[in-house]
Order: structure tokens, then sequence, then C-alpha cells
């Protein structure tokens, strides 16, 4: 006997059929779209119609002898088949194959044994027939009915065939036997008829397959028939006999049905978690624009997969319809799924909250509800009535006390009864798990947005827009990157602190969004620095866009009470590299134009400019400078690194007092190296104690050995701010002066305005405790920083240091000659030495000794030598003599 109300489709399944079959095989059918209603519709008339006229003509010839108690009979049968129809059973064969076995041919071989033809399929449609219309399958009764007379009738014609032509050979159950095997062999038939008729899709294989588990199992249930009417008529005492084996075998089926059904409802909960599961993992994969949306978080995922989830429910539950109303975040509606039986359109969009919400989905807690439309309070009755449902199973969805969803069943079809205490356990677990699910996908979803978006802003940060950034630019290589440097950002955080810092750069990136648009990947990378992806743009309209871009945020910023302007810096660079042919574009990925972005921005700061596109020229300069960096150490080590001396003069005598160490750096690849290009390389990479002991090092060991032939000469070492800053560096000092054995005197440590008055409240403390070792200290290039005389009488300087710029113009500039006057007087009040660089010559020099200069150093007197050719000068160009200290002084020949 069929499945006439569980098949694929609207048409039948076999008796023996495969359920969760192999995808060439069981979901041929299942995976098409349904075909018109006209169309079955027609074809299930057809079948009715065909099945009575075979009834028709089957009933004269084919009805066997009948009894007195034929009526009894025949509410039996009926009993039978009904029982047969509520006991099928699915075995599993193997991972995703089950068979569904259906025991109606049993009754069948009874009612061939002892019941006409007449009362057989009388007992057949009215428990077939009835079991449809109070599962409420209504459309497809028709064919179903025509089916089942199609069962009948196979099955008494080849009876009658049969027992006709063996005439009294073999046993009389034969041609019973047969029969029954004839009517599930006509269903499944029918049904193949049926799917072809549709203009489904089955492959021969699987259908020569499906056939054949009809022939076996078919087989099975009718010999099971004819050993139990041969065993209850023949036997002696055989109706007890008969019982205990049925009872023995309801009772293996019983346990045998709770164990299948437990593991079914394990492979439908982890079904359910793993695909919810599989689509938060592909959510977090999809790139992101990073478009500030909050909305972005709680990304539908597709649909199919939660229609999967609803149909995995049903099945499982055995329910006309599942609901799940989705609600994938707090400001968004909840999201509809309907699987099995349609849904009123009114019921689509429901309020879950507020005066109108719906008494279904307002329920508090999350355990299982179980409403029947017979006995709810009257709100509940009329939300059924409102889905068509006569009972539902409801369980909402939380996570801690957000709503994340509810779970609906409505009206249970595999049973007479309703929803039982295992329905409402399996949809509470369910629900459980799909809670966990859904509450671990938001929250791998907001990790995602969190990892890739700046917390600030909204915006992309540096990986998010690497990510967003990284296939647009291979598959578009006229793109161009884009970095945006907001400037005044550190005075607003120094006057009013970093929350007004702050806001300014909020709004600055809401400000380049709506100049971009919501398609444009905006990142902030940090402080007031964005990046911006210019899909398949030139380098004209991207020079356009940043001049709007610049120009939208210089508009003024309302900060505190306050008007603040901000002026901005861009740089861009595309991957097809500016000034090559494009045979010879360089394809780059995204953290190297960032990197070329960067350097043309540095470049349009540096000279002044707004807006500046790459160039190669830029790289290499950067390239060099990278190099120096890396290969300084080594310098250092090889010799490549030397340091010379420019000798310094006493004014008006002449004696030479000391020199000045300056480092000289000869690069096997860059020949000799200007100090003003790798020494501020070499600081802002933090090798500038490595250079400043190197230089201190080697010019106490000249001085050791000027000592050593009795001439006290001093050696000035310049400083690095950065030295200021390290508490440690005098301890340093005084251990390279302990070591070398030089007096701290001769030492003389030569330190920038600049740097000193940068913050003099944090150099002071270093400061002093040079001066308490007895060296020399030296403000150099006085007169060009920012010098507050109340910081510099507080300073332990020894001496200052005039710069060059005004020596070398006082000869024809007025203003220099003055300036160079009031620092040689503003010294002198302090107690200061007073020494002059750049002397060139002789009027200089003279003019510096009638003002009182004390210390004269440049090119008139030497220009930087080495230590070879220091030596050769002292020897040419001094004259010894005695000091009063009995010391050899070098005094300077005219």
């Amino acid at each position: 006997m069929s499945d006439h109300h569980g098949g694929a489709g609207p048409g039948p399944l076999p008796a023996v059929s495969t359920t969760a079959d192999t995808p060439d095989e069981g979901q041929q059918w299942a995976s098409e779209e349904p075909p018109p209603n006209r169309r079955f519709l027609v074809f299930s008339v057809l079948v009715l119609t065909s099945s009575l006229v075979a009834a028709a003509l089957v009933s004269p010839w084919s009805m066997p002898s009948g009894g007195a108690q034929v009526i009894w009979v025949g509410l039996l049968l009926a009993l039978g088949f009904l029982v047969a129809e509520q006991l099928g059973i699915n075995i599993d064969v193997r991972s995703g194959v089950s068979w569904s076995i259906s025991f109606s041919e049993i009754p069948l071989v009874i009612g061939l044994f002892v019941a006409p033809f007449e009362v057989v399929l009388a007992a057949h449609l009215v428990a077939g027939v009835g079991t449809l219309l109070v599962r409420r399958v209504q459309d497809r009764i028709l064919y179903n009915a025509g089916a089942m007379v199609f069962e009948i009738v196979s099955a008494f014609a080849v009876f009658g065939f049969v027992n006709r032509w063996l005439a009294g050979v073999g046993p009389s159950w034969t041609g019973v036997l047969a029969g029954a095997l004839a009517a599930p062999l006509s269903s499944t038939l029918l049904a193949l008829v049926c799917v072809r008729v549709l203009g489904r899709r089955m492959r021969l294989g699987a259908a020569v397959r499906l056939v054949l588990r009809t022939l076996v199992l078919g087989l099975v249930n009718a010999s099971t028939g004819v050993v139990g009417y041969q065993v209850v008529m023949h036997a002696e005492a055989g109706w007890p006999l008969l019982v205990l084996a049925m009872g023995g075998l309801a009772a293996l089926y019983i346990a045998y049905s709770g164990l299948l059904r437990e593991q079914r409802d394990l492979e439908a909960l982890s079904e359910v978690s793993l695909i919810v599961a599989r689509s938060g993992h592909q959510a977090a994969a999809k790139p992101s624009m990073g478009l500030a949306d909050p909305n972005e978080v709680a990304e539908v995922t597709d649909p199919d997969e939660w229609q999967v989830i609803a149909e995995r429910i049903k099945d499982q539950l055995g329910a006309a319809r599942v609901v799940l109303r989705l609600r994938f975040d707090p400001q968004l509606p909840l999201h509809t799924v309907v699987s099995g039986a349609d849904l009123p359109g009114e019921m689509y969009d429901v309020e879950a909250t507020g005066p109108k919400a719906d008494a279904l989905l307002r329920l508090p807690g999350s355990h299982v509800r179980h409403f029947r439309r017979g006995d709810a309070v009257p709100e509940v009755r009329h939300a059924l009535l409102r889905r068509d449902a006569e009972e539902a199973l409801v369980v909402p969805l939380r996570s801690a006390s957000h709503l994340l969803g509810v779970v609906e069943a409505h009206d249970k079809l595999s049973r007479w009864r309703g929803f039982g205490q295992a329905d409402t356990r399996l949809i509470g677990t369910m629900a459980s798990h799909l809670a966990t699910a859904m509450d671990n996908r938001r929250l791998l979803a907001t990790l995602r947005h969190d990892a890739y978006h700046d917390p600030l802003t909204g915006l992309l940060n540096r990986p998010g827009f690497r990510r967003a950034a990284g296939e647009p630019i291979r598959q578009h290589p006229d793109s161009v990157v884009l970095r945006i440097d907001l400037d005044v950002l550190s005075t607003v955080s120094d006057a009013l602190g970093y929350a007004w810092s702050d806001r300014m750069v909020v709004a600055a990136g809401r400000r380049l969004r709506d100049a971009l648009g919501p398609d444009v990947a905006l990142a902030r990378l940090e402080g007031g620095q964005f990046a911006v992806l210019l899909a398949e743009t030139t380098p004209e309209e991207a020079h356009r866009v940043a001049e709007r871009l610049r120009s939208g945020l210089a508009a003024s910023y309302p900060v505190d009470r306050l008007t603040v302007e901000a002026s901005s810096v861009v740089g861009y660079s595309t991957p097809r590299t500016v000034g090559t042919d494009a045979e010879d574009a360089l394809e780059l990925d995204v953290d190297a134009l960032l990197q070329r972005a960067d350097v043309a921005l540095r470049a349009a700061r540096s000279s002044g400019e707004n807006v500046r596109v790459y160039l190669p020229t830029m790289g290499q300069i950067f390239l060099r400078r990278f190099q120096l960096v890396t290969q300084f150490r080594q310098a250092l080590e090889t010799g490549q690194v030397k340091v010379h001396y420019q000798p310094k003069v006493a004014l008006p005598s002449r004696q030479v007092l000391g020199v000045e160490a300056l480092v000289r750096w000869r690069h096997p690849e860059f020949g000799r190296l200007d100090p003003d290009e790798f020494v501020p390389a070499v600081e802002a990479a933090g090798l500038v104690d490595a250079l400043t002991g190197f230089v201190m090092d080697q010019s106490l060991i000249r001085v050791r050995k000027w000592l050593d032939r009795g001439l006290r000469i001093a050696a000035a070492v310049n400083l690095s701010v950065r030295s200021l800053d390290d508490p440690n560096f005098p301890d340093r000092v005084a251990e390279a002066l302990e070591r070398h054995q030089v007096p701290p005197e001769l030492l003389t440590l030569e330190l920038t305005e600049s740097g000193v008055m940068a913050d003099p409240q944090r150099a002071l403390p270093v400061l002093r405790r040079l001066h308490t070792l007895g060296v020399t200290l030296a403000v150099d290039d006085f007169g060009t920083g920012y010098s507050s005389l109340a910081y510099l009488r507080q300073l332990p300087v020894d001496e200052v240091k005039i710069d060059k710029s005004f020596v070398l113009g006082m000869g024809t500039d007025l203003g220099d000659l003055a300036v160079v006057r009031s620092i040689v007087e503003l010294g002198h009040s302090l107690g200061l030495i007073v020494v002059a660089e750049g002397v060139e010559d002789d009027a200089a020099r003279d003019q510096l000794a009638a003002m009182g200069c004390d210390v004269a150093q440049g090119y008139l007197i030497s220009r930087p030598l080495s230590e070879s050719r220091l030596e050769a000068w002292l020897q040419a160009r001094t004259t010894q003599a005695r000091g009063l200290r009995d010391e050899t002084v070098l005094t300077l020949l005219s």
C-alpha cells in the first residue's frame, strides 16, 4: 500500500521508498519546482476515472465467496488498514539513506483470503481517504483515491489470474502472495508515471532500485501476512501464538522506533546548529566596505539556509507548518520564514512589541508553550485563527533579555493526536540550540565588525581597508589609493583634550563619507589619517577628488565655543606606476599603495603643496634613507664612518683651545654623505645613542693622545635632544671619561638651542648631572631658536655658540652685526664663553675680537680635517710654547 499522504510533491511515494536518499536517487524530483495545480488535477481525475473503470471490469470475475459476517470483516479490514497506515517505520540503511516501510500488505493478504473485492476496496478507501481527511491533505485526495483503487484492482486481478493459471497446482496461498505483491508494485509504477507526466526527472537506475526495494519489502510483508493467516487457521491454538509473536514484534518496534526518533532528533539538532554556524562563518568571511552602518553587523544571510532549517524542524515534528521569526538586529523587524502550508499574508509582518503585538510573539521566558484553539484564552485563540491553525507549539528564542526570534509549529500531521511531550521536548531543545547558534553568529559578526572597523568613527581600520580594497585593486588596475592627513589635531588635543580632537576626527570622517558616497571604501588609519580607494579612476580624476575632499575638510569645525579651521594634505598612488610604459606597469598590493601614498603625502608636506601624486623618484629617496638606516651599524663596525675635527682658537690670542668633532660617512655605493642627510635619519630610527657613543669615544681617544704629548686640547661633541631624555646618559659619559682617563673639562657637549628649549624642564636634570661631572656644556646655533632668557639663566651651560648664519652676514648686514654684538654682550653678562662659528675672513675675525668674542671657529682657521691631516695642520700652522700650568700651548700662525 502506498504512503498516499507523505510523498514528495503531489504524487505518492510507494510503500518502499527512500526518505533521505542519495542525491541521484531520492531527490531527483523533489528538487524541481512544483507543477501547476491544474495539470496535476487533470492527471488525478484521469487516474481516478481509469481506476474505477478497471474496478468495474475486475469486480464480476474476481469476487471470491463471501460470508454472512462480511460487514464485520470489512470493519476489521478497515481497522487493519488504518493501523498499518500509522505504524510506518523508517530504517536507516546507511548515512543519509533510509527506507520507509508500510505494513498495509498484511491486511490486504487477510482480505484476499476471506473478503470479497468490494469489501476490501471499501475498507482500503475508508482507511486511506479518512486518514487524508483527518490530516487535511485535501489537494491530493483524488489522486490517492485512484491509486488506492488501482492497488486493490491489481491485487485481485493478479490473485484471480494466478489461481486460474495454477488450477490447484502448488500451495493455495500462491495467488494471495502474488496479489499482495502486485498492490505496492502498481502504486510504485503509477508514482513513476506521475513523475514523468508532470515533467520531473528521475534516473532509470534510481527507478529500477525503487521498484526492487518495493518488491523485496512487499514480499516480506505479504509473507508475514500469509504465515499469520495459516497459523491462525490451521495450527492448534494458532491465534495465541500469533498474538504473542506480534506482541513481541510490537515491543521491539516500539523500542526501535524510540531509538530512531532520538537519533533523528540528534541529527536534526546537529544539522540546524551547523547550518546557522556555517552561515555565520560565511557572513564573517564576506568582505566589507566599511560603510559605518550598524545594520551591517546583522546582515541577513542567505534565506535558503533558514528555509532548510524550517523544513528540517517541520519534518522532524511532523507539523503542517513551521514558522521561523528571526530578529537579526534589535533595530530591525522580524524576518519570517515559512515551511509547509502557506501562512496567511497578514501574518508575515506582525509586531512583537507594543500595544498591537501578536499574542504568540510577546510571550515571556524561553520555554515551550502548547496552545489549542479549543481551550486557549481569547487572544491566543484569535492569534491561532489568524494563522489558520488548530494547535501550535511556540517557543521564544532569547539571548539574555534580548528577543532573537520565535519558532512556531502548527498542527500535527503524522498522528491523529496532536503534539505530545516528545514534540515539546524536541522543539524546546532545537530552539535552545538555534538561539545559541544565532547568538554565536551575532557575536562572530560583531567581533568581525570590530576587527575591521575603527571604534571611533565606524569606518574601516587598516586591516579592514586591506580586506575591502584587495580584490578591487586586482580587478581594476586603474584604481587609486588616497591618504589624507588632517592637521591641528595635536594642537586641539594639547589645548582642550583628546575628546575634542576625537570629535574633529569623527566630523572629518563624516564629511569624507558624505563626499564619497556609500560605495567607496573609506578607512581611518590612525590619528587624523584617512585612506580612500577610488576604483577605476584616472590620476587626473583622483587629483580633482583629492582637491574636493581637502576643500571639504577645510571648512571650520565648532570646538568648545571656538571655531577651528583644519588644513589637510593628500597623497595618492596607483597600481600602475606613474611614468612607466603600460607593458612595464607594476601591480601592487594595498600595503604597497598605502606606503606610496604616504610617501607622496610627506613629499607634499615638505614641499608646501596640498596634493601630490606618487613619483618613482620619491620612493628612491626614502629607499636610500632606509638603506642608510639599516646599514649604519655595519658602517660603524667596518670603518666607513669616521670623525673629522675642526679647530677652535681663542680671540685675540689665537691659541688653539680645542676641536669640534664632526662625523663623516663614505658609503661604498653612495659615496661621501653629508651629515645633514644621514644624521636625522639615524636619529629618527633610534640609533643616535650608537652615533653619539662612537663620536665621543673617538674624540676622547684623540684627547688622550694629546695629553700624552703634553697638549691640553678639548674636544666638543654634538648631542641629540634624545640624549637629554635618557637619565642614564650622564653615567655613560662618566664611564667613558674614566675609561679613557680624560679630565671632564676637556670634553664639551654641544646642544642645539631649539633642542634644549623644546622642553627645558625635562632636560634640566640631565644637564645638571653633566655639569656636576665637570663637563663643559655649550648651546649651539644660538640665535636661531626660541630661547628664553629666564630659561637660559637656569640652564647650567658654560658656552654659547653664535650661529654661522649671523657671522657670515655681519660684514654686509648691519642687522646680523647687531645680533652678533648683542649675543656677545648677553653671553658675557651671564658669565658664559662666547664662540663664533663660520669665521671665514680676517675682517670677521677682527670684528669679533673687537666685540670681545672669546673663541672663533671657521674656514679661516681650518676646514674639518681627518685625524692624520689635523696632525699635519697642527705641525704646519701652530707654534709651541710653555703655558702657565707648564703645559704645551699651540698658537695659530698668522
